[in-house]
């Protein structure tokens, strides 16, 4: 494992170094020995190129050699292939509601790790990476023209940002209308699982090449992965907690790492709901939402392990939350915008406060309840949080402060390494009682959640160190030695009930 530390004790009654860890925990060797036998294993010498002429690959989210059918495709119906990659400015601005940046320091880092290590994949494939600044309905028609390209691959996707760009690029995009997709999960779940077969990884030539090069020079080369300052961005060092690396040979080294070296596949289940510490989950995904992972490759991973080592309930919930990583993507079709928008799909009339101190307060860890705190500074710190984390804190600013959730929702945006916008607002709206969930309103106890999810306070002493000398029944229940609450909670600690009396914004409140 490989580890840095600082001076700041976890706890006043065992002393021990702050660490942070690195996802992989394997070193950087390793992970490409990981991913050379995932290529291997995947390569086929019998695949036949029949095309003529150049075809361009344009990658956005999908950062990976592995498993990336438009380039199989472009190789196959042409004697050379261009990739491509457009650094977009308007990624790198604000967000639409508030102005927050709308990509963060830590995950600009990441995608900068990804593209170099798409860059020496594709290397090893016989090809290169075209790196373009600027925006691609400038760039790709004139790299079209200069190459006589006469295709260009590219994945679609799904919300309206990403559609716009591909309407600039394409001048129109083929309508893809969904009429009949369940507006509830489980629907969505049983009937995918009962009707729906997941296509194999696609086989990959021993090599890609050779790449055009007769027009480089009036492109002016191959031009270079950006630096967070040519983005306009400042180095921040992730130096607790969690620090990711970006790149398809990690995401391919984290899978190696958890499925197969610590074998934690196989206690998913129980430990999937954790908040500190590397392995509680999978971690795959910051890598799915750059696009250096494949979901397939999960999915086949998941079953070969089943083969070789044993079938659970771990190895469903895998597969599991998978499905509800392409129910919001179906859902983002379905509904169009209306996922941005206050009211989200089901058009909710409420009254939300947009009042920036109280946000600030949560955004910053300034709250006075130190699970919501701790699950802030983590987000801020290295550009992740649980699971469990998320919904916990996501419920307290809608329920407790009352504050517009697109404001959490662009400040995730902000911060998250695996911003995914289908995932990240289908996820808010469900939350904020705008989506499709069936029960309607949600509301996640603080109190009870501290006591369930972390009952000795040792998440919250390792993001908070000033809890540390606190008993550990106390340490999320500080009282007055804890900065002040800023807000009441909603439900007392001694709620058991539903309060019919402290409902604002729906017919029923589910306490969890």
């Amino acid at each position: 494992m490989s580890l840095s530390s600082s001076s700041i004790p976890l706890s006043n009654d065992r002393l021990r170094p702050v660490r942070c860890y690195m996802v992989p925990g394997l070193s950087s060797e390793e992970a490409e020995m990981a991913s050379d036998e995932a290529f291997r294993r995947y390569s086929s010498p019998n695949l036949k190129r029949t095309g003529k002429g150049v075809a361009i690959v344009w990658f956005r989210n999908d950062l990976r050699v592995l498993d990336n059918e438009p380039l199989v495709r472009a190789w196959a119906t042409s004697e050379s292939v261009l990739p491509v990659y457009c650094v977009d400015p308007r990624n790198f601005g604000t967000t639409h509601y508030f102005g927050f940046p709308k990509t963060g320091a830590l995950r600009a880092q990441f995608l900068i790790e990804c593209l170099a290590d798409l860059k020496k994949n594709l290397i090893k494939k016989g090809l290169n990476l075209l790196v373009k600044h600027g925006k691609p309905e400038d760039i790709l028609p004139s790299v079209v023209k200069a190459f006589g390209a006469h295709t260009v691959y590219a994945h679609k996707e799904t919300c309206s940002e990403e559609l716009l760009v591909e309407r600039y690029v394409l001048k129109r995009l083929q309508q893809v209308v969904i009429r009949d997709l369940p507006d509830v999960y489980t629907q969505f779940r049983k009937a995918v699982e009962s009707k729906c077969l997941t296509r194999s990884c696609c086989k990959l030539p021993l090599s890609f090449g050779p790449p055009p090069s007769a027009s480089l020079d009036e492109i002016g080369g191959w031009g270079d992965i950006p630096s967070l300052e040519q983005l306009g961005l400042e180095e921040k060092k992730c130096d607790k907690g969690m620090s990711f690396v970006g790149g398809e040979n990690a995401a391919i080294g984290r899978v190696t790492e958890y499925f197969w070296k610590k074998d934690k596949l196989r206690v998913y289940k129980e430990t999937r709901n954790g908040m500190l510490g590397p392995d509680y989950s999978t971690k795959f995904s910051s890598w799915l939402a750059s696009g250096s992972l494949s979901p397939r490759y999960i999915y086949e991973e998941v079953k070969r392990y089943e083969k070789q080592r044993i079938p659970n309930d771990s190895t469903y919930w895998v597969l599991f939350e998978l499905i509800w990583r392409d129910y919001f993507r179906f859902l983002s079709i379905k509904y169009g915008n209306s996922i941005f928008h206050l009211g989200g799909p089901r058009k909710i009339v409420s009254n939300w406060s947009q009042d920036r101190a109280l946000f600030e307060a949560w955004r910053d860890g300034r709250t006075g309840y130190p699970l919501i705190d701790a699950n802030m500074k983590e987000l801020s710190t290295t550009g992740f949080m649980s699971n469990r984390g998320r919904q916990i804190v996501c419920s307290f600013l809608v329920r407790d402060m009352g504050i517009d959730w697109r404001m959490g929702a662009e400040w995730f945006e902000t911060c998250l390494l695996d911003y995914d916008p289908a995932s990240n607002y289908g996820n808010w709206t469900y939350g904020a009682g705008v989506g499709n969930d069936p029960r309607e309103d949600r509301y996640f106890s603080i109190p009870k959640q501290a006591k369930t999810y972390d009952p000795e306070g040792e998440y919250v002493a390792y993001w908070l160190p000033e809890l540390c000398s606190l008993p550990k029944e106390r340490r999320n229940f500080p009282g007055n030695s804890y900065t002040k609450q800023i807000v009441p909670l909603k439900f007392d600690t001694t709620y058991q009930k539903k309060d019919y009396s402290k409902r604002e914004r729906a017919d029923k409140m589910y306490v969890r």
